[in-house]
């Protein structure tokens, strides 16, 4: 559980959190048997030494996960990536495979009886669960903290704005270490179908709307038989007018909820 004994120790104001886990720890068990005791315990040494060294306060630990607060964004990078470095270089038994994945985002939380409280620490944490092994994910805020000063060998990779789960958007960055090229596989995050699915219905709606009207305008031989040619016109200029301002609502709608 968590390593923190006093709340009153933690880190307030303006702090940047980190998570980690291991991808596929239970395929690794399943693979190692009992030696995945002795890569469970070389993962949390090489986390804690790379995280303290760089000032890291441990909140809180649950089987291959860490909960990391820094006061500084630049630390945190820095931690993030000894860390993957020390993970990336270290022997394991039978030539396996470690790799973590790790979320940063910075913000103000407050502090609780129980520790840090906010939905900063919720963005943090689904960071972290969009990413996939090797990885260093960050958020917009942390990014623009750090600007240019990136530990040497760090590369950083726009992977543009994201949903995530209970975080409607957040604009994700990935730091890839010594020349390692960014992830191709697409991040884990949520595909926003129930916003797709609605503006294809409104342009479905729209779009049968206007076809009845032309078809009632230039298919019913009693209507046209009746109307005078100065009559269809001005009943044309009507519809065109008509199917102008239902564009003009899709816009708005697509530029006010999406």
């Amino acid at each position: 559980m968590g390593s923190v004994g006093a709340m009153t120790a933690l880190p307030g104001g303006t702090v940047t959190f980190v998570f980690t886990d291991i991808e596929g720890s239970t395929r690794l068990l399943q693979e190692l048997g009992e030696e995945y005791g002795d890569v469970a315990r070389e993962h949390r040494r090489i986390v804690r030494e790379a995280f303290g060294a760089c000032g890291g306060t441990e909140i809180d630990t649950q089987g291959d996960s860490f909960f990391f607060s820094f006061t500084r964004a630049r630390d945190a990078v820095a931690a993030a990536v000894e860390a993957q470095r020390g993970l990336r270089d270290h022997e394991w038994p039978r030539d396996v495979d470690v790799r973590v994945r790790m979320g940063l985002h910075t913000g103000e939380p407050s502090l609780g009886d129980e520790g840090y409280l906010g939905i900063d620490v919720v963005r943090a944490a689904r960071i972290s669960a969009a990413g996939h092994g090797g990885q260093i994910l960050v958020s917009e805020t942390t990014r623009a903290l750090i600007g240019n000063q990136l530990p040497q060998g760090v590369q950083v990779h726009d992977l543009g704005q994201q949903n995530l789960k209970d975080i409607q958007h957040e604009h994700i960055y990935e730091l890839s270490v010594d020349g390692a090229s960014a992830a191709s596989k697409p991040l884990k995050t949520l595909t926003p179908a129930r916003e797709d699915s609605f503006e294809s219905r409104l342009e479905e709606r729209i779009s049968n709307y206007v076809e009845r009207q032309l078809e009632q305008a230039f298919s019913d031989p009693s209507t046209a038989a009746k109307a005078p040619m100065m009559a269809a016109a001005g009943g044309l200029a009507i519809l065109v007018m008509l199917v102008v301002a239902l564009v003009v609502i899709v816009l708005i709608v697509k530029v006010a909820f999406f």
